[in-house]
Formats: C-alpha cells, structure tokens, sequence
C-alpha cells in the first residue's frame, strides 16, 4: 500500500520572502539543523514559548537551576573537590577546576579525567547530563525540586569517591 503525498499550501509574507531571501542558496547565510523547519520541531518550539510565557513559570525554573548550581558548589566545597559552576537563566555547566572559566584557554586545562568519573558515577545512578563539561546542561519544566534533591544526592556520592 503506498501514501499519496500530501500537499502542503502555504503563503509567506514580504518580510518572510525577504528573510528566506537571504538563506542559502539564495543568500549568503547558511542555515541548517536536524529539525530546522521541520512542523513538528516548530510546533514544539511555540508552544514551549508559550509554556514560559506564563505567570511564574521561567521565575520556577530560575530558582531550580540555582538551587541545583549551588548545590553543586556546596557539595565540591564539602568534599574538596576543586569545582567551578557557572549558570546563565537555566542554563548551567560544571568544570573541575580550581579557576574561574573564562575562554577556551581557561576551559582546556580543567579536569576532564575526573568529569568522566563523575559523569559515569552519575550515569550508572541513572542521572543524565551531558558527557563533556564543554557541553551546557539545561533546568526544564519537567525537573522537579524532588529531582533535583535526588540529583545533588548522587552528585555528593559521586564526589565522595
């Protein structure tokens, strides 16, 4: 049994032909992305714009990456772990260094060695973060305060070793 393709109308305004215009391969401006375009990704994209719009929402997820980065900090500081965290909105990241990160040149000479022990300490507790702490990790509606108590728990006994 074979579909029939479905044909999709559409009509874009002068500002959005005159965007459009300056993506390639018209223009000079490469765009490109595993979802970029696609319905579904814009669909979600919206209605988590939405989401955020309402009252309270991007003040909760502020106060829960804070209380996670501090966290994080309090714990280092508990065990002696040379540990430096820095957040931006929801935002966050962890390094272990004893510097503040400031560029790549800061960055580089953190200890990559021991995120991948923490990184593994945390995966095998069926915590996820991201598996380079050159990557930024993100605090969504999804995380509960009951998450990230859990998360600081793991955190602490992996940082114990």
């Amino acid at each position: 049994m074979t579909s029939s393709p479905v044909k999709v109308e559409y009509e874009l305004t002068e500002a959005g032909r005159d965007v459009m215009q300056m993506v390639a391969p018209a223009g000079n401006v490469y765009q490109a992305g595993t979802l970029s375009g696609n319905p579904l990704a814009m669909t979600a994209g919206i209605e988590t714009l939405k989401e955020l719009q309402k009252p309270d929402v991007w003040k909760s997820l502020e106060a829960r990456s804070a209380q996670l980065m501090e966290g994080v900090t309090a714990i280092a500081k508990k065990t002696g772990t040379a540990v430096t965290t820095q957040r931006v909105g929801t935002m966050f990241t962890s390094f272990f260094a004893d510097h503040p990160i400031t560029n790549w040149a800061t960055a580089k000479v953190a200890d990559t060695k021991k995120f991948g022990m923490f990184f593994q300490a945390l995966l095998e507790a069926g915590v996820y973060i991201a598996p380079s702490q050159f990557e930024a990790g993100f605090i969504s509606t999804a995380h509960t305060d009951s998450i990230v108590d859990t998360t600081l728990a793991v955190a602490e006994r992996a940082l114990q070793v």
